[in-house]
């Protein structure tokens, strides 16, 4: 496996405060670890060798929620990996947590790739999401990144909110493309357990769009998203010419990547893994010199083409069904004729020389489409 390129995730688990709506391993209050948390990352992002690293993505949590010492620390680490000379380098944050002495702090260790996580335009559903920022504070963030030289900037919006009218989606759109950002992800609320969006739906407290109102305003988005030069590459992916994520693209492409951190989760040689949620423990087992993975599980043939299909799907261009062969030894109508020929037939998918891709309605309904390639 020697030099085999690779993604690297690292994840930060603290929050500021929990948003309304995230179910994703991350906790607040625990700030007196952070420091504790750095250095047991940077043991674990020394043991990576044998491998070229072609993408790191920091994520969490709140990774710009770390002190500067933190980042030091980690720093230390990153400066050490064997990476790729067009590296792609993401860290994701909150506005009002990058302060100007981060961004230049972040633009030193190499990080070329912002993801700020704005979500709507209007504080009021801001204030409804849990979320800690107001609109001017983003705004500020953003200045302060372009002015810092971050020439790669994705902004996250949701839609599909309580309270969110189709007027409040067409402006928060309007407004994000007037600052012309390479890349905007666009998702819709999706209810998580455990989560306290999932108790206030539970009690009625919750108003939220209609489905057709949700589907009209996804429908918006690629339409004037199209118009300003963004291009859909993803469900819910949009970027400017060359500016496609490429460590998303990794997992979409079934490609290997390295997860570290508390709850990371990793692809390597047909084994997926992941480490204990815990931070304690994390920090624990690797001052013991202990592995923190809790969780491995060896990917079958049948695991490897599902997923293939099942992430593939996700990218507007699909499939390449040569790759399916070349990657499973099998032609792809020996395991799924009948789906494709069913979804061909219905036009929610379509085939154009060697791909296979969801049609605009395919889309719509990926969810159900897709569930249909699980063997």
């Amino acid at each position: 496996m020697l030099n085999s390129e690779v993604a690297l995730y690292i994840h930060i688990p603290f929050c500021k405060s929990k948003c309304f709506y995230c179910d994703f391993p991350s906790f607040c209050g625990k700030e007196s670890l952070m420091i504790d948390y750095a250095k047991a990352l940077s043991k674990e992002i020394d043991r990576i060798e044998d491998v070229k690293i072609k993408t790191i993505f920091i994520g969490g949590g709140t990774p710009t929620y770390l002190p500067l010492e933190a980042w030091n620390i980690i720093k230390n680490s990153i400066d050490k990996l064997d990476k790729s000379n067009n590296i792609e380098f993401t860290v994701e944050g909150n506005p009002g947590t990058f302060s100007r002495e981060k961004l230049k702090f972040l633009n030193s260790m190499g990080v070329n790739r912002l993801s700020i996580g704005l979500q709507a335009w209007q504080n009021n559903l801001l204030k409804n999401l849990g979320r800690i920022h107001n609109l001017e504070e983003f705004l500020q963030t953003f200045q302060k990144a372009r002015e810092e030289g971050f020439s790669n900037i994705n902004i996250d919006l949701m839609f599909g909110l309580s309270h969110q009218t189709f007027e409040n989606w067409q402006e928060t759109l309007k407004n994000i493309i007037q600052l012309n950002p390479e890349h905007i992800s666009c998702y819709s609320l999706i209810i998580e357990e455990g989560t306290k969006l999932y108790n206030m739906y539970n009690s009625n407290k919750l108003k939220l769009p209609s489905e057709d109102l949700e589907r009209e305003m996804y429908r918006y988005c690629l339409e004037i998203l199209e118009l300003n030069n963004y291009t859909q590459y993803e469900i819910s992916n949009f970027a400017k010419k060359n500016k496609q994520c490429k460590h998303n693209l990794a997992y979409w492409n079934l490609y290997d990547y390295i997860g570290c951190g508390a709850a990371a989760h990793s692809y390597f040689n047909n084994k997926r893994y992941r480490n204990t949620n815990s931070i304690e423990n994390y920090i624990d087992s690797i001052y013991k010199g202990k592995s923190p993975i809790e969780e491995i599980h060896n990917n079958s043939l049948k695991d490897n083409v599902e997923e293939f299909m099942f992430m593939g799907l996700r990218k507007t261009k699909g499939i390449s069904m040569e790759d399916f062969k070349k990657r499973f030894n099998v032609n792809i109508y020996h395991v799924y004729g009948e789906i494709i020929n069913k979804y061909l037939n219905n036009n929610l998918l379509i085939q154009k020389e060697d791909r296979l891709f969801l049609s605009k309605r395919g889309i719509e309904i990926s969810n159900s489409i897709m569930c249909d390639f699980i063997i």
